[in-house]
């Protein structure tokens, strides 16, 4: 356990200034108030938040954070008050202290809705100060080295996901490669402890079979350079077993096959010396095709600046090579951290500056709740990175498999909301196009456009998928609205009575309404029942049975009135399944708004669409809601059969094995062998009518059998 005075001596190494005497006053406090208290592993319980003070100091933080970081439990394990860290320390301090005691039960929750709400709360925090991340993820560093004493396996692998879903993206986030990779691998190694061994004995193996190798390689590597008169310091890294088995699941190959477990850094003084570096490199050894990236020119957004290429190195080995300044080597290493290591008293601790946190607050403001919120986070943090280009040049970063619609959406919100097309590198592109490295967009917007439903199926940023959703709820809303109103009006005067607004108001308290607009769209959506407000307003009303269900609005399906499950469409809205192709849950489906009707649903492939070519606006790109459903939807068969006596009845009685029910039945040709129909039969998705046609295949009667359309 670190001593006093040595800690106080490793904060005073890298700066003078620290004030020693809140340090000294700190360690005093915190050692007090957790007192007798032990850790699973039987330690003081002193040793953790000694511990992750050290973790901070190696990373030359600021007097504020190490402090921090020796209160960081006291004001949730010990009867020490947040008034008292204020006035012993300070308001900075109390704030940090408060910042990272609201999340350390974040660890424990069982219940997801409570593990979103205290992430919720830390990106407030950090919002506020970036330091309240970084002492809550040397907090959680220290917590991961100590998971083996925890008894309880299921509680070991809650803290280990944890940990893999949010704070090791976090930690990259900031860019504090250590950090992450060490969280990676511990909570790889709780996860997938067969995987992790497996890597691990090949890594071992590897390093006895090729115990020279490296050496060798940085020596010709440094002498190469050396004489073009470029000064370099060139050192080797071995990957994590987490990345290399993350590399292996992603590329789908196998150990053998990875040329990067080692990373060879070069690190010169100066960015020309970098690109002479690079020359100086790919004039003496072959390039890897396909393995060049310069995040110089194109930094990744946590700040990462370096450039890297693949070659047949010494002894004709395939390696990565990375080559970078002394300072961009401190912030590949220490991210965030390295301001303080480069200035000490460093102001900027505003969470707020960093972008990719702005992005997560503008988030937190579009969702419905801290679950959606983490949802849409992890989606925001978790995948790899493609670097696009707006017309005037200005670099935009999205996650793997990003569109023009999170383009549009990273470049402004409003841009996103506007958004008709896109044209990618001059070319009029799909919206739902998947964007790759160096694409140039252009996005098309108009102020009449509105978010589409459809667009959160193929989005992959959470920024976009937050604000989709919102256009949905409140397009939603305001849908239900529309029909509460309506709902109410109709029920109010079947009994004699008005709808009047301050009838409602009068009873919001009862029903828990913060507003009349609320109370009606509740209604709507069948929540309430149109009878119950209208006793509530007049209690002398005499109730009725409701006979047409008042407050029940099915989605007109065009068949028996069933509510039918689409993605797609606001409730209420009529629709109609077109028999022009008879779409069947598992199609893929579209619907054309048609005035005075409703919403026509076709399939995608369906030849009445070839109408609807100019007024492409009109479209609505729909999903089933489910494949599998127990309705009965019609769907159409074109036979050929045998012309002989036995064959009705022997289709018949395939069709009614496979509990199809026949509705219909035309016979279009017939000749003296065959006879050609059209028969429409009950089904309950495309499943079932695929083996319902593969059964009257197999039938000897049946010639050729295939789906009817038209």
């Amino acid at each position: 356990m670190i001593r006093q005075f040595e800690l106080v001596e490793m904060v005073k190494s890298y700066d003078p200034d620290a004030d020693e005497d809140a340090l000294n006053r700190a360690y005093v406090f915190a050692m007090k108030a957790h007192g007798s208290q032990k850790r699973a592993s039987g330690d003081p319980y002193f040793s953790h938040p000694l511990e992750v003070a050290g973790i901070l100091t190696s990373y030359h933080l600021d007097s504020g954070s190490i402090i921090t970081a020796l209160l960081h439990d006291t004001i949730e394990d010990t009867p020490a008050t947040i008034e008292e860290v204020e006035n012993l320390f300070g308001h900075e301090i109390a704030r940090l202290v408060d910042g990272v005691t609201k999340l350390t039960r974040i660890e424990f929750q069982s219940d997801q809705e409570k593990q979103a709400e205290n992430f919720r709360k830390l990106v407030l925090a950090m919002s506020e100060d970036i330091r309240v991340l970084l002492v809550k993820l040397a907090d959680r560093v220290h917590n991961m080295r100590t998971l083996h004493h925890i008894k309880s396996e299921e509680k070991r692998r809650r803290i280990a996901m944890e940990t893999m879903d949010i704070y090791a993206p976090l930690a990259e986030r900031i860019g504090i490669q250590e950090l992450k990779a060490e969280l990676e691998d511990t909570a790889f190694a709780e996860l997938n402890p067969d995987g992790r061994r497996s890597v691990t004995k090949r890594l071992n193996f590897l390093r006895e079979q090729d115990g020279d190798l490296v050496p060798g390689i940085l020596t010709e590597l440094t002498e190469t350079l050396a004489k073009e008169g470029v000064p370099a310091d060139v050192s080797g890294r071995e990957k994590t077993a987490y990345s290399i088995w993350r590399k292996m699941q992603q590329k789908n190959v196998s150990f053998e096959q990875l040329s990067d477990i080692m990373a060879f850094r070069i690190v010169v003084k100066d960015l020309d010396d970098c690109y002479r570096a690079l020359g100086i490199i790919h004039r003496a050894y072959r390039v890897v095709p396909g393995r060049f990236k310069d995040f110089i020119s194109t930094p990744k957004p946590n700040g990462y600046c370096s450039i890297h290429t693949g070659i047949l190195g010494p002894h004709r080995h395939r390696i990565e090579i990375q080559i970078r300044t002394t300072e961009m080597h401190e912030v590949a290493e220490r991210g965030v951290a390295a301001h303080w290591q480069y200035k000490q008293g460093y102001g900027k601790t505003e969470g707020k500056e960093y972008h990719w946190l702005r992005q997560l607050l503008e988030i937190l403001e579009s969702t419905a709740g801290p679950e959606e919120f983490l949802e849409h986070t992890k989606l925001e943090m978790f995948q790899d990175q493609v670097f696009c280009f707006t017309p005037r040049g200005d670099l935009i970063n999205l996650p793997q498999g990003g569109t023009p619609v999170d383009f549009a959406y990273a470049v402004h919100s409003e841009v996103g909301d506007t958004c008709v097309g896109a044209k990618i590198n001059g070319r009029m592109m799909p919206l739902r196009t998947q964007l790759r490295n160096g694409d140039q967009v252009e996005v098309l917007t108009s102020k009449a456009q509105t978010p589409s439903p459809t667009w959160e199926r193929f989005v992959a940023t959470g920024k976009a998928r937050a604000h989709i959703r919102r256009f949905i709820r409140l397009q939603e809303r305001e849908e239900y609205e529309k029909l509460g109103k309506s709902i109410l009006g109709k029920t109010f005067r079947d009994d004699g009575f008005e709808v009047s607004e301050k009838g409602l108001i009068g009873i919001l308290k009862r029903f828990k309404m913060p507003s009349v607009s609320e109370l009606v769209s509740q209604v709507g959506s069948g929540n309430l029942s149109a009878r119950d407000l209208l006793e509530a307003v007049y209690p002398a009303a005499k109730r009725k049975t409701a006979q047409d269900g008042d407050n029940v609005i099915p989605m007109n399906s065009g068949s028996k009135g069933h509510s039918v499950p689409i993605k797609g469409l606001i409730p209420g809205m009529a629709m109609h399944f077109n028999e022009c192709c008879h779409p069947l849950p598992g199609d893929r489906i579209v619907g054309i708004m048609v005035a005075g009707k409703g919403i026509d649903i076709h399939t995608i492939d369906c030849d009445s669409l070839l109408e609807y070519q100019e007024t492409a606006d009109e479209w609505l790109d729909l999903a089933w809601d489910t494949d599998t459903t127990t309705e009965a939807h019609i769907a159409r068969i074109d036979l050929t059969v045998m012309n002989e006596p036995g064959t009705l009845g022997e289709l018949a009685n395939v069709i009614a094995r496979h509990d199809g029910n026949i509705t219909n039945l035309k016979i279009t040709s017939r000749s003296v062998d065959f006879f050609d129909m059209q028969m429409d039969i009950e089904v309950h998705n495309v499943k079932h009518l695929t083996e319902i046609i593969a059964a009257l295949r197999a039938s000897t009667p049946v010639n050729t059998v295939d789906r009817g359309r038209g």
